[in-house]
């Protein structure tokens, strides 16, 4: 499936960044065949060693995504909606690449947890986030799996328990969200941000994230080793890591080869 054969998503690669958007305006709600679109993308993506950082947005300025389509939660369906939008997230982990989350509007059920499963999330000034599911007597399984790793555990429970809403400003004050932007200078504001990752290298950008993702669950010492194994017997092996301290100590640019 080339770019021009996709129907309900757009995708593209420039200068090192990978850009995913939801292509559904309004609401960019996640039906089967636009989830089937993002897992192929995501599989380019996995394929691709040009690219440094994937960013997930949606299209215009209402939303992000408002979720997953509730007629592909009915019992002839839910199976297959599922396995698809599961596999958005076991995708998602495979990357080697680090994610970013650009939340322009609501970021409810599906929605939401497809952001929260990216490293990163910037979210606009009038950005909604939610997970509504239990008012419809279900629950989301990726939120209930991520949101108690990511906020605190009585937080969580209040949001997956109670299906509020709460604002992009007590999302970051949650520690869900890295940075506010206004919604008048969002686009711009998010290339900003993006900008610094795509001057790094992707060996070391690569090898920062597994690090960060292998230890996440040890105790201390068995972190520190598997820390060590991983930027002594891979990190050290890279072109880019001899690069970069040589540039350093010739004081001179570093030309990254990304291997």
């Amino acid at each position: 499936m080339s770019s021009a054969q996709f129907q309900f998503i757009t995708y593209g690669v420039a200068d090192g960044l990978a850009t995913l958007t939801i292509n559904r305006p309004p609401f960019n709600v996640l039906d089967i065949p636009t989830m089937e679109e993002m897992n192929v993308a995501l599989d380019r993506c996995l394929a691709d060693n040009s690219v440094k950082l994937l960013m997930i947005t949606g299209a215009g300025e209402k939303a992000f995504s408002a979720g997953v389509e509730v007629a592909d939660h009915t019992p002839d369906k839910v199976d297959r909606m599922i396995e698809v939008f599961h596999g958005i997230f076991r995708r998602m982990q495979q990357l080697p690449i680090p994610t970013l989350a650009a939340v322009n509007g609501v970021a409810l059920g599906g929605g939401m947890e497809v952001a929260i499963a990216c490293d990163m999330l910037v979210a606009a000034s009038n950005a909604k986030f939610g997970q509504p599911e239990i008012k419809l007597a279900v629950f989301p399984p990726i939120a209930a799996v991520l949101l108690p790793r990511l906020v605190p555990p009585a937080r969580a429970l209040e949001l997956l328990l109670g299906g509020e809403n709460i604002g992009a400003d007590e999302a970051k004050a949650i520690g869900l969200v890295n940075r506010v932007f206004a919604k008048e200078s969002f686009a711009a504001d998010v290339q900003g941000f993006v900008a610094p990752f795509l001057t790094l290298s992707r060996a070391a950008l690569a090898s920062t994230r597994k690090t960060i993702r292998a230890v996440a669950d040890k105790p201390f010492a068995a972190a520190l080793d598997t820390a060590e194994n991983i930027y002594l017997k891979e990190l050290m092996n890279t072109d880019d890591a001899k690069e970069g301290l040589a540039a350093f100590l010739e004081k001179r640019k570093p030309v990254w080869r990304n291997t």
